[in-house]
């Protein structure tokens, strides 16, 4: 048994990641005697002069609720260098944070992040120390499990976004864009704009083509509803072309919302506005979906390192936490089916996802048909 673990954060905030803390420390303490110590600023607070602080069940009294996290997180640091889109872990800050946690008396980690901070846990693993990851990423794409905290709160910011904007949308007679997160996966776009009421989606797993979006408006203006509202994704692309960024340096995506506006303004001649939901679908409370859940990845995580489990990730699989390797919950991630359910749903409800085959079969009088399924592509980022 250990007498002293510590705990971490890292990748961009989420909603749900103080329920992870809260949890970690209560039960470590209180079912197995542990002492916690909180690491801060992601791993960085173990290099260098080293910076963290005990947590006791007093210091995590009331930060349930409370939106980001306590300790601090970086997406950006020493312990993963890019190259060629490869990830690259240098030795030196490994060797020396695990050197730092001996000196501070801390016998194992448990890590919460997306596939790049359980990436470079995983390294930690690979040399002897002791870890376990709980998947934390607002997108959803991790694909070793079901949910991720965080997740379902950003779903439901998302949505009063789009039930907002279909007001303001209908009284002007305009078409409204929300840029939601996702890079790689459409997650919150496509459960959003179900639940939000859109008329197209466009997800980075289904290019789009400006032909279908003018039909789709054209249609509506034909039947009677002069506006239309699209939610689309920050990865979402154009057939043939690629990711839009903000900084093609750091690769910090953004811009495709106010594309899309400047181009259907163009083809349609109708006022177009985007609004791009940004860190807000990071901030604030958690719902209380993300509370339950992130208090469950808490406590098994603290169950597993006392069973004696290292190199593991916890995971909501058919309803129960079970965990799985971290070389298997890092290796790949999870994208929206493109002929799953939800794409079914929505394509049958009337929601265009501007596919090219939907503007050759609306120009036909046909309905879009069934495509299959193509496997998840893999890409491993720090999130």
């Amino acid at each position: 048994m250990y007498k002293q673990i510590g705990i971490l954060t890292g990748g961009g905030d989420a909603p749900g990641l103080n329920a992870v803390i809260r949890a970690v420390v209560r039960t470590a303490i209180g079912e197995y005697g542990m002492k916690c110590i909180g690491i801060e600023d992601s791993f960085e607070g173990i290099l260098g002069d080293t910076h963290t602080v005990p947590l006791t069940t007093k210091s995590v009294s009331g930060i349930l609720p409370r939106g980001g996290t306590i300790l601090g997180t970086r997406n950006r640091g020493s312990f993963v260098k890019n190259v060629n889109g490869v990830p690259v872990y240098p030795e030196m800050p490994i060797g020396e944070a695990i050197a730092n946690l001996d000196i501070l008396g801390i016998e194992a980690l448990i890590v919460l992040g997306g596939e790049g901070t359980l990436g470079i846990a995983e390294q930690f693993h690979k040399r002897g120390f002791p870890v376990i990851g709980v998947p934390k990423t607002i997108d959803n794409d991790l694909a070793a499990t079901e949910f991720t905290f965080g997740f379902m709160t950003a779903i439901d910011i998302a949505t009063e976004a789009l039930d907002r904007l279909h007001t303001t949308a209908a009284s002007h007679d305009r078409v409204m864009i929300l840029e939601v997160m996702g890079r790689n996966a459409g997650w919150i776009a496509l459960t959003a704009g179900l639940a939000g009421s859109a008329d197209i989606i466009l997800i980075p797993e289904i290019p789009f083509c400006f032909d279908a979006i003018v039909r789709k408006v054209q249609a509506r203006e034909k039947s009677g509803s002069r506006f239309t509202n699209i939610v689309v994704a920050e990865g979402a692309v154009e057939v043939g072309k690629t990711e839009m960024y903000q900084d093609s340096e750091t690769r910090r995506l953004g811009g495709v919302g106010d594309y899309l506006r400047r181009h259907i303004e163009t083809l349609t001649g109708k006022e177009s506005r985007c609004v791009v939901l940004g860190h807000l679908q990071r901030g604030g409370s958690p719902n209380a979906f993300d509370r339950m859940l992130g208090t469950n990845f808490g406590a098994c995580a603290v169950r597993a390192l006392a069973n004696g489990e290292t190199g593991k990730m916890v995971a909501l699989q058919a309803g129960t936490i079970i965990t799985v390797p971290l070389d298997e919950a890092c290796t790949s991630i999870k994208t929206v089916p493109i002929d799953g359910q939800l794409v079914r749903t929505a394509r049958d409800i009337g929601i265009s996802f501007a596919a090219p085959k939907e503007s050759k079969l609306a120009e036909n009088g046909n309905s879009v048909p069934r495509v299959s399924a193509t496997a998840p592509t893999t890409y491993i980022t720090h999130d």
